[in-house]
């Protein structure tokens, strides 16, 4: 029964989807301002901008995951063997956990699908209307977080549904018969008609590379007259450097990812507000960890008016703090984020970004772990999460606790980075500058035992995954480096229905594109990727086999 309410029959699909055409003719919710809506003065076009930050947390619909770009970047977190979420009746992600029915005519699909979209709607709708030859200083730095906004959602879109073989279609042939590999998204831009897009074919990982690059050139252009960021939820030139960084990374061109992650940590060091590594402190702190996008280089946030946080349950308090008494970990059933049991076991006790799960009762560690109460103490499984802290640490009043901010970008993920693409040129230097950054940042007792180079490698990505953990960024390595998903083990805490163990990357990470596209883009007939759905067998424990 399950299964079946999440069917959309091809009926259904045609009257709901809010297509790419869609996309171009209707305005985003009528709480933000459109290019069809507003003039060209400055008050209209700083609405504009607010929109592509204010979007990011606008309910998609009442099904528990429709609640925007932060449901996204906990489905891509799940798409990993890093996030455990134990199975519930309130779990809405089962799905995407136990990869059955996440094909072309499926909600889940048409819901990741169309909210990435809509934030690259808000993107054109700013870039369509400010004429840079026109624009005074103010007008082009908001233009340049609008080219920096586009290219960050591009990116992220491209790196979802780029497809690269697997154990399972290794050759990237479709059902269709067609060959998919390295194809993305349509590119879609403020100069896109109605005609075009209706024979929009998907770009390749070339023509999609170019296309983001050039709109980063034209952020990096316009972006130093922005003098003010809003509270961390607009780009500055720190942040077209870090997407410059992640662009290179994506096609595996590590001398300039080397490079740029430098430039934007260089950007990070140089600026007067207050993006920096965050400290212990910062990290642990039970009223603001986690929750305050001050030490970020971008985040988005979440006040008491975002619908997100009216809503109750549909934000991202809600669904990755543990600790309240109101968001959907606290109903019966519990469906608590925790970390990889295997993953936890790696990090050293001297690393303190092992307090940010619940220890077991018996570590020497246990004692260390804070909460915002006891009760969290005592009713946490083990493994579960404490990194994202309710609001001033409020786990009852849910208009406080949920208006919180979440990182899209940290200085952090810079160094790791640097040090992954250095390894790839020389594993003695990604070493060296790996251990500098966690000796100095996190473990003081920290060294790389590995001296081959995809060792290095790999324990470099681990510790960028610990570091991100929760934050939607590390599915995007596994994918790139073809790393393995293994949740069934002895001694895993994955739910039994999710225990899923593949060779090399998973079939899954290639998202498939919702068929409410390809009923209006014809260019999309016969080029979807290939359905993962159901394609991998269940670890079973032999100690709990009948």
């Amino acid at each position: 029964m399950r299964k079946i309410q999440y069917i959309l029959t091809i009926g259904l699909m045609n009257l709901s989807t809010i297509v790419l055409t869609s996309c171009l003719e209707e305005p985003v919710p009528t709480s933000f301002a459109t290019a069809k809506q507003v003039t060209e003065s400055l008050s209209a076009i700083e609405q504009l901008a607010g929109a592509m930050a204010s979007q990011q947390n606008t309910i998609w619909s009442d099904d528990g995951f429709g609640w925007g770009l932060g449901s996204i970047l906990k489905i891509r977190d799940l798409f990993t063997g890093d996030l455990a979420q134990n199975e519930s009746n309130y779990d809405h992600y089962i799905q995407w956990e136990e990869n059955y029915y996440i094909g072309e005519s499926y909600l889940v699909t048409q819901y990741t699908w169309e909210v990435m979209y809509q934030l690259i709607l808000t993107t054109n709708n700013l870039i369509g209307t400010v004429h840079a030859d026109e624009a005074n200083s103010k007008e082009l730095g908001l233009l340049g977080a609008g080219y920096a906004y586009r290219a960050m959602w591009y990116l992220d879109m491209a790196r979802m549904y780029e497809f690269l073989p697997n154990d399972i279609f290794p050759d990237g042939t479709n059902e269709r018969g067609k060959v998919v590999k390295n194809l993305t998204i349509p590119i879609v831009t403020e100069n896109t008609t109605d005609e075009q897009y209706r024979n929009n074919p998907r770009a390749t990982r070339q023509e999609m590379f170019d296309f983001i690059l050039s709109d980063l050139n034209q952020a990096e252009a316009y972006i130093p007259n922005l003098s003010d960021t809003h509270g961390r939820t607009l780009p500055d030139i720190s942040v077209v450097y870090g997407l410059k960084a992640r662009l290179y990374m994506w096609v595996e061109d590590y001398v300039n990812a080397e490079s740029y992650a430098r430039k934007a940590i260089d950007a990070v060091d140089a600026s007067p507000e207050t993006p920096h590594v965050m400290t212990q402190e910062e990290c642990l702190n039970v009223q603001s960890g986690f929750n305050q996008a001050y030490p970020w280089m971008l985040a988005s946030q979440q006040t008491a008016e975002t619908s997100t946080v009216k809503s109750v349950l549909l934000n991202w308090t809600s669904w990755m703090s543990n600790q309240t008494l109101y968001g959907y970990t606290s109903l019966v059933g519990d469906p608590f984020v925790m970390i990889d049991h295997a993953m936890y076991d790696r990090i050293s006790n001297a690393d303190f970004r092992k307090l940010w799960f619940k220890a077991p009762a018996n570590s020497p560690i246990a004692n260390n772990v804070t909460f915002v109460h006891s009760y969290f103490k005592q009713t946490l499984p083990t493994y579960a999460s404490v990194k994202f802290r309710p609001g001033d640490g409020e786990y009852e009043l849910a208009q406080v606790g949920s208006a919180t901010a979440y990182p899209l970008m940290r200085v952090e993920e810079m160094y790791f980075i640097e040090a992954e693409a250095a390894a790839h040129q020389d594993p003695a230097r990604g070493k060296q500058l790996a251990e500098s950054f966690v000796k100095a940042n996190r473990n003081t007792s920290y060294s790389i035992a590995a001296t081959k180079q995809d060792d290095v490698i790999e324990e470099i990505v681990f510790q960028k995954r610990l570091e991100l953990w929760g934050e939607g960024q590390s599915f995007f390595d596994i994918k790139r480096l073809n790393y393995s998903v293994k949740r069934g083990y002895q001694g895993t805490n994955f739910a039994p229905l999710t225990r899923l163990n593949t060779n090399g990357r998973p079939a899954w990470m290639n998202f498939v594109i919702s068929d409410g596209e390809g009923y209006n883009n014809k260019a999309l007939d016969d080029w979807n990727n290939p359905d993962p759905s159901d394609k991998y067998d269940l670890w079973v424990d032999p100690n709990e086999a009948n």
